[in-house]
């Protein structure tokens, strides 16, 4: 599989209105408020419709996503998953 870290960045980005997301891997999303829960609905809305990964609202973590690093692992951790 290819890494797909870009194409979740960017993803990442569009939805959080900023490009910080991809120059700082350790951003802090939610406790900067780059990410907030409705905007949080839209990046998964996003990454299952670009990348095909299901993430249900109600197994979402807030601690998994706290920095675009984190966010990345655990997105690329699903699509490994599910492939498998």
């Amino acid at each position: 599989m290819a890494d797909n870290s870009e194409q979740i960045l960017e993803i990442l980005a569009r939805v959080a209105e900023t490009d910080e997301v991809r120059s700082n891997p350790d951003l802090a999303l939610f406790d900067l408020q780059v990410l907030d829960s409705m905007k949080t609905v839209e990046l998964i809305v996003a990454l299952g419709g670009e990348l095909g990964v299901e993430i249900s609202p109600a197994e979402f973590e807030r601690e998994a996503w706290a920095t675009p690093r984190q966010l990345v692992a655990d997105v690329q951790g699903r699509l490994a998953a599910n492939a498998g």
